[in-house]
């Protein structure tokens, strides 16, 4: 039963309220450059380094119901796109604060939701004329760098700016129609511009480690990489970092000793571009996160070599996954073929003895206690359970499932277990005793891409075992460095599984910080997602805030359009209400813009483009008045992004992959990310009450915030 209840629909809404104060820890999350926050769990004394919004969540008190709704609503995004969680959440600060606004100002919430609602539903409309297909954006991103000295609106002054105008796209895309190559011989001397042969080199290793090919940082010779005729360090420029811990990858050197493991190398095409068309991409969509991007892009070239006989690519992600390495500096990270993973010394002792010998291996879809039933299971009927989890610390029933396990395992010859789910402690341990090497958790793909190469059939109880679910040809060893450091990683030993012609890849982390292995972990599969969703989309939006800023223009369209008298009908119920709403429309479309303007200013602020808001805002008001004047503001916004100068933004991110590197966003992810930020205040904002049931009515009554509830 109810307890007590509050009114929130006041004019200073208290769920908008706590929506735009949780939002406001997020604010420094926006744009490429990020301020990382420290999340200290007090019970361990241990912190944890986060830059995201789903990370944030995780870790505040969200007990209040619109902190609830919230964080639903970023758990939704993450989960379907991977990307776009910071946007969302600054917009459902700004847009709550808007609305606040707009009640403290006596407009209707009926004028308010229809008027929000409307305006975002034609903003995502007129920003899909900014849609760069992947094939155009591709060529724009390997074009040469020469670039007009102004923009000229000839073609591009039309009567009225229409909903969707094609000459707008037409007007940017007759600059992209015949790029210019840049040529392979000259290529190979052209410094920090040589995107080329960049391209040739991945960040691949077949086995061992990314490490042996690391210099000391005091031996700064140029090193030939065999068979590509590539100096690696012409590619390469030197910087200073403030720390030795937060290096990034590729600002190491690359020595040519090879030791016991290949590289793989992409062989040049016909078309330059088409080598490292994707490469471009995986860089203008990482939004500053070279580290990762650099890792992404070794997948890419290994995906793309391995396609080629098919004739189409798409990033295949469940054919990579991640191991966070603790101990070893940011450099050695790489991408290693096959599946690496942590074991413990005793397993790490066993796998020695495996070495360079094809293992029998064994996949198990589910868990491997004595307690655990697949899903679906019934029980049978009339039978009385007497012991449900037996003690496998010892006991007669345990030690029996134990013997009978080890002994189908033995009787079929296995050498290698993958286990999908938890293992029995006591099972593990009897394995390794025998020589059996039982691992686990493992991700669904990794049983998938072993089964498929070695013949082996997942079952969910050895006890469904038979010889046709043993596969063959799986190899074993330790992942090493070149200078052993890797075994040194305290109780865990890092170990690669693989097998000939397995298309699985490890993408392998490797920090000396501690609080930092969850942010990189976050940081490459955010890398991965927005490349897998641009492919899928088969478009990208410029970056840089041109999207946004095509939204600021249309929305001033529609605020300078007549108010026309609204008619009662299936929109508005009553002629009253639809006068309302023509009354309010102006004051809610500058309160929806307010939203976007200030999003753009703190991306600026967080930049350091803009020394504060005030001078973004002046900043963002004089593209707009330029874009007016043009008479077609999609045009100009285009030009902007094709000379990268979409509010200042530049290139400075990718100083050192050329001045001509743009930015891109995925499409369905960011315009996604709107919609759920306006509905989830829009939600909000119509809600009228707040009741509490429970037993903790004393506790209430004590509170400082007994005098906003009645007590029922």
């Amino acid at each position: 039963l109810p307890m007590a209840f509050r009114d929130v629909n006041a004019r200073r809404h208290i769920g908008l309220q706590q929506l735009s104060s949780l939002a406001s820890t997020g604010r420094t999350f926006l744009g490429p450059v990020k301020s990382h926050k420290f999340i200290v769990d007090e019970s361990t004394n241990q912190s944890t380094l986060i830059c995201s919004a789903v990370r944030l969540l995780e870790s505040l008190d969200l007990a209040s119901a619109a902190g609830q709704l919230l964080n639903e609503t970023i758990q939704a995004q993450n989960k379907e796109f991977k990307t776009g969680m910071s946007t969302l959440l600054f917009l459902v600060g700004a847009w709550s604060s808007a609305a606040l606004e707009c009640l403290q100002q006596n407009v209707p919430v009926s004028a308010i939701v229809s008027v929000m609602s409307e305006a975002l539903n034609s903003c995502c409309e007129r920003v899909q004329c900014l849609q760069i297909s992947i094939h155009d954006v591709k060529k724009e991103l390997c074009s040469s760098r020469v670039r007009p000295n102004a923009f000229e609106c000839k073609a591009c002054q039309v009567g009225c700016d229409s909903l969707l105008n094609p000459q707008d796209l037409l007007c940017f895309q007759k600059h992209i129609s015949a790029p210019e190559v840049i040529p392979i011989s000259s290529c190979s001397h052209q410094g920090d511009d040589c995107h080329f042969n960049k391209g040739l080199v991945s960040p691949l290793v077949d086995s061992g480690s990314a490490a042996s090919l690391v210099k000391p940082a005091g031996d700064r010779s140029s090193s030939v990489i065999p068979g590509s005729g590539v100096i690696a360090s012409s590619c390469i420029k030197q910087k200073l970092t403030h720390s030795r811990h937060f290096s990034t990858l590729g600002k190491s050197h690359f020595s040519s000793q090879q030791g016991n493991f290949q590289r793989y190398f992409l062989t040049p095409s016909a078309d330059p571009c088409e080598c490292y068309d994707l490469g471009h991409l995986a860089m203008a969509l990482s939004h500053g996160n070279q580290a990762g991007v650099k890792l992404l892009q070794g997948i890419v070239a290994y995906q793309q070599e391995r396609a080629e006989s098919r004739g189409s690519f798409q990033l295949n992600i469940t054919e990579i996954v991640t191991c966070s390495l603790l101990g070893l500096p940011e450099s050695y990270s790489c991408v290693s073929q096959g599946f690496v993973t942590l074991v413990s010394p005793e397993q790490a002792t066993v796998i020695k003895q495996f070495k360079d010998k094809p293992l029998r291996i064994l996949l198990v879809d589910g868990d491997l206690t004595e307690q655990y039933r697949h899903l679906g299971f019934n029980r049978p009927r009339n039978v009385r359970t007497i012991l449900e989890h037996p003690n496998l610390e010892g006991g007669r029933a345990g030690d029996t499932w134990l013997s009978r396990m080890l002994d189908i395992l033995v009787g079929f010859e296995v050498n290698l277990v993958l286990v999908k789910g938890s293992v029995c402690k006591n099972l593990l341990d009897r394995c390794t005793t025998s020589r059996i090497l039982v691992i686990g958790p493992v991700p669904r793909g990794v049983l998938c891409a072993f089964g498929e190469v070695t013949g082996a059939h997942p079952v969910t109880y050895l006890s469904q075992l038979n010889p046709s679910c043993v596969g063959n040809g799986a190899q074993v060893g330790l992942w090493e460095a070149s200078d052993g450091r890797a075994m040194d990683l305290g109780e865990l030993v890092p170990v690669r599984i693989s097998v000939r012609g397995i298309p699985l890849l490890t993408a392998v982390l490797t920090t000396a910080v501690a609080a930092k292995v969850q942010l990189l972990e976050d940081q490459f599969w955010t890398s991965v997602y927005r490349l897998h969703h641009a492919l899928k989309d088969g478009k990208v939006f410029p970056g840089a805030g041109a999207v946004e800023l095509l939204c600021l223009s249309h929305i001033q369209v529609l605020t300078e359009q007549p108010v026309r008298p609204a008619k009662a009908g299936k929109e508005f119920p009553s002629p009253w209400l639809a006068a309302r709403v023509a009354e309010y429309k102006s004051l809610v479309l500058q309160a929806l813009a307010s939203g976007w303007k200030r999003y753009l200013s703190v991306v600026m602020c967080n930049m350091a483009k803009a020394p504060s808001e005030l001078e973004a805002c002046a900043l963002v008001d004089h593209h707009l008045r330029k874009a007016a004047d043009c008479g077609s503001p999609s045009a100009y916004i285009l030009e902007l992004f094709r000379r990268g100068d979409v509010l200042g933004g530049g290139s400075g991110l990718f100083a050192d992959h050329g001045e001509g590197l743009k930015v891109c966003d995925n499409v369905a992810a960011k315009t996604e990310a709107w919609r759920r930020a306006l509905d989830l205040v829009l939600l909000v904002l119509q809600t009228d009450a707040e009741i509490i049931t429970g037993p903790r009515r004393n506790e209430l009554l004590n509170s400082p915030m007994s005098s906003e509830f009645m007590f029922l």
